[in-house]
């Protein structure tokens, strides 16, 4: 190691997404020390909303109303999923302490407990998932009970079309219209940026412009969809605001990514985690570990060179899959890129995909992974845990189709948690 300062913890986190920080808040929760190393730029793709299970099986499309129900069917048939390494009450306990924890950092959600919820893709097409953004959860009663309806975009906002939206819901909900408008002082520019509009939206006198562009359009409407810029922070204080200016409902529609939703997540996250004295090194790569003893790592952190060296007694790796840069694929295999752990995966790259990419069996490629055992470690190539302290969570595990089954955020989430109860059970 470069860096002869060493700084000690219980627990080092690779990782930010959604895994790594929900790993984070559940081991300090539980009064360990906590470093967290990782590029934050993953949450910037997510929706916001938090699914459990949407679909299973996923070559029949088979959506599940009672996302539970689901699970107990996919655990059946699919015993190597992450799922079904962890009892149902510690999944419900994971998902219950992450929302309180986002409603106390000032992102708060809602959900029905045993059921999914019917919402809004920025394409206009309809998803199940768990949990749904206090922001969005007026357009889940509204796609309920279909009243008469404004959608609104927004000039120069690529990616979001109000009529598109309409277009495809207007057989199931005839009493929509739409328009178009232009956001607040941002008449000479050709484009413009969610993350601009939900910053300036802060400030009341914004809100009041915004109110009065939108006002004129909302005749018989009784409730308005937008895209998702209702702030960055205070999301309760300007959605309520802007309610209370226009005289009706809001509900916002998640946009292409980066989106305002995924960015609020990540803040809420960053925020609330300072305060239980997580110490983050963002925008950094683990560029070397090394295992001592059977004791504890130590882990070279920095950019091009090891910057800095944490000793840690135990490591969670979440470092996702491709995006994230957990997994790397040359012109024959799949690698993990830190400790090159075995990955599961097709014998040979021409088995990755089907043919037909639209293959109701879905692309093997996407099941890859690393294979756990029941306290969510790493397998070695004798299907030995690779390392005592060495646990695994979120995309990064085998045996995990999450983005057909609709289970992604459950995924991070319950396994962030598993891996962090295991640590607890193994180490104290």
């Amino acid at each position: 190691m470069t860096n002869p300062k060493v700084k000690k913890f219980d627990i080092c986190i690779i990782g930010a997404g959604l895994a790594g920080l929900a790993a984070t808040l559940f081991a300090a929760n539980r009064g360990l020390s906590c470093v967290e190393v990782g590029q934050t730029g993953e949450l910037n793709f997510t929706s916001g909303y938090l699914d459990l299970l949407g679909v299973h099986p996923a070559g029949e499309k088979h959506a599940w109303t009672d996302p539970w129900a689901g699970l107990d069917a996919l655990v059946r048939d699919i015993p190597e999923h992450p799922y079904a390494r962890l009892p149902r009450e510690d999944i419900q306990a994971a998902f219950e302490e992450i929302l309180a924890f986002l409603k106390e950092a000032g992102l708060p959600y809602n959900r029905r407990m045993n059921q999914n919820s019917g919402v809004l893709t920025s394409l206009g097409t309809l998803k199940p998932t768990y949990c749904v953004p206090h922001t969005m959860w007026n357009g889940v009663e509204a796609l309920e009970k279909k009243p008469p309806c404004l959608l609104v975009d927004i000039r120069g906002l690529k990616g979001f079309s109000a009529r598109q939206i309409a277009a495809a819901l207007q057989s199931d909900w005839p009493d929509l219209r739409t328009a178009r408008i232009s956001f607040p002082d941002t008449d000479h520019r050709t484009e413009v940026y969610t993350e601009h509009m939900a910053s300036s939206l802060v400030l009341s006198q914004n809100r009041e412009k915004l109110a009065r562009t939108l006002r004129p359009h909302i005749k018989e409407s009784q409730i308005v969809g937008l895209p998702a810029i209702l702030g960055l922070y205070r999301t309760e204080e300007v959605v309520s605001d802007l309610q209370e200016l226009i005289g009706v409902p809001l509900f916002e529609i998640p946009t292409i990514p980066p989106s305002v939703t995924g960015l609020r997540l990540k803040e809420a996250f960053e925020r609330g985690l300072r305060t239980k004295g997580v110490q983050y090194l963002s925008q950094k790569r683990v560029l070397e570990v090394r295992h001592q003893a059977d004791e504890y790592f130590e882990v070279g952190i920095g950019w091009t060179a090891a910057e800095q060296t944490v000793r840690s007694r135990g490591i969670i790796l979440a470092s996702g899959r491709f995006i994230g840069g957990g997994l790397h694929a040359d012109r024959k295999r799949i690698k993990e890129t830190i400790f090159d752990l075995p990955v599961y995966q097709p014998g040979n790259r021409t088995d990755w995909h089907r043919r037909d990419f639209l293959d109701a069996r879905g692309h093997p490629v996407n099941r890859a992974g690393l294979e756990i055992d029941d306290s969510f470690r790493p397998l070695n190539s004798f299907r030995q845990p690779a390392f005592r302290t060495l646990f695994a969570a979120g995309s990064l595990l085998a045996h995990n189709d999450w983005k057909r089954m609709k289970c992604g955020a459950g995924v991070a989430i319950a396994s962030a948690f598993g891996a962090v109860k295991a640590f607890m059970r193994l180490c104290q």
